[in-house]
């Protein structure tokens, strides 16, 4: 079932697995086990953890365990789509690792730069869901001591699978929690810097004597997805500015920029795409989600909002991974520049159909939809629900990064 076409987006970052506790239970400690460098341990998870990352995924009463991380949820959800993505990370030699291999393998994800770790596990995280679907995160399973196969990306491996991806490939995708390891924000920066590069060499084909132009290098799409527990921090705890200072780098580097209101005004001061799209270099493309209440976008020069579909919501786990996989399958679809799009309503439509079908169901992986029963859902839903604004004039000084 792989799909034969070079990989459009290449997905960097972590795959891990969900284990979502029954809905309405509290988690062990809130902010507890694993965290932001190896050996991270609390006692309150010492009697879940026997299983985690060996043979089973499956601890006894410990809720269903879902296979996630935002690159992995985007990249399957990308190839279901239709749109060749590809994943780049690194797992335990593990059940966990197993299960995603044989996924990758069904979804028709390109794995070529997928890293094995025989000495740390993968890693699973506590997801309790309230009656609504909504989800919070904290804690973490597995950890032997020594991390998880995430924190410990090889720099060398990384850029040698990647060097051949990168000559086709449109977009990368990455959020923030690799820079919760140095190890794996190096790695990730090392391939980052190698994008850029590839923009100044000449086009393939290109003859001597002739003046040959330089391809565009792959635009970047970050997801901020600031989770605390992964840093160390309790739940809920904003980003400090150390920690908004080593992931600023990151964001200046975005072409498009997804993030929820809470994480706009931690790190910009402000929930307005379009000012959040003026306080960065690159002028990024800007969507601000909120739960249920409506989508705030910046694309192609405009501004609107998008209102929510009307859904029964099992789990919203995985719902933002969806948007920006129809997102992103969109962009690609039209080969279109995010800051220059024509049509942005249907595209972030489609978008907002992809999150809201993924909310039928558990985990991030298992409901997402393919692109023919978007359109079918779409065709339900009536007109389209969105109000633009030209660009109102927004000058670097409306927002500026959130303090601590």
């Amino acid at each position: 079932m792989g799909n034969p076409a070079p990989p459009q987006v290449l997905c960097f970052g972590e795959a891990l697995v969900d284990r979502l506790l029954p809905v309405g239970n509290a988690l062990p400690a809130p902010g507890c086990g694993g965290g932001a460098e190896p050996g991270g341990r609390t006692q309150a998870l010492e009697g879940l953890a026997h299983t985690a990352g060996e043979a089973s995924l499956q601890g006894p009463g410990d809720g269903q365990d879902k296979l996630g991380g935002a690159p992995a949820n985007v990249a399957c959800a990308l190839n279901r789509l239709g749109t060749p993505a590809a994943f780049l990370g690194r797992l335990g030699s593990d059940a966990i690792g197993e299960a995603f291999g044989a996924l990758f393998a069904e979804r028709g994800v390109e794995t070529s730069g997928l890293q094995w770790d025989a000495e740390r596990p993968s890693r699973v995280v506590l997801v309790r869901r309230d009656a609504c679907g909504e989800r919070s995160f904290g804690g973490f399973l597995g950890d032997r001591g020594a991390g998880f196969a995430d924190q410990a990306l090889d720099a060398k491996v990384l850029r040698q699978a990647a060097g051949p991806l990168l000559v086709r490939a449109r977009w990368l995708l990455c959020g923030s929690l690799p820079w919760a390891s140095p190890l794996a924000a190096s790695a990730i920066e090392g391939v980052l810097a190698m994008a850029e590069a590839a923009g100044c060499q000449p086009e393939a084909g290109a003859t001597a004597g002739k003046e040959s132009s330089c391809r565009q290098p792959p635009f970047l799409a970050v997801d901020v997805n600031w989770r605390p527990t992964f840093w160390g921090l309790p739940a809920g705890t904003g980003p400090p500015a150390a920690v908004q200072e080593r992931i600023r780098p990151l964001l200046e580097r975005a072409a498009l920029l997804k993030c929820a209101t809470e994480e706009a005004l931690w790190f910009f001061a402000s929930d307005n795409p379009a000012a959040i799209s003026s306080a960065l270099p690159g002028r990024p493309a800007v969507c601000v989600t909120d739960g249920p209440a409506p989508v705030r976008w910046f694309l192609g020069g405009r501004s609107g909002q998008l209102a929510p579909f009307a859904i029964d919501a099992v789990d919203t786990t995985g719902a933002g991974d969806a948007f920006m996989a129809g997102l992103l399958h969109g962009l690609c679809q039209a080969e279109a520049d995010p800051h220059t799009v024509v049509e942005p309503e249907a595209l972030l439509r489609f978008a907002a159909a992809c999150g809201s079908l993924v909310c039928r169901g558990a985990g991030a992986i298992d409901p997402q939809p393919r692109a023919a029963e978007v359109e079918r859902f779409l065709a339900t839903q009536g007109g389209v629900s969105t109000s633009v604004a030209d660009h109102p004039a927004v000058g670097p000084e409306a927002c500026s990064p959130g303090a601590a």
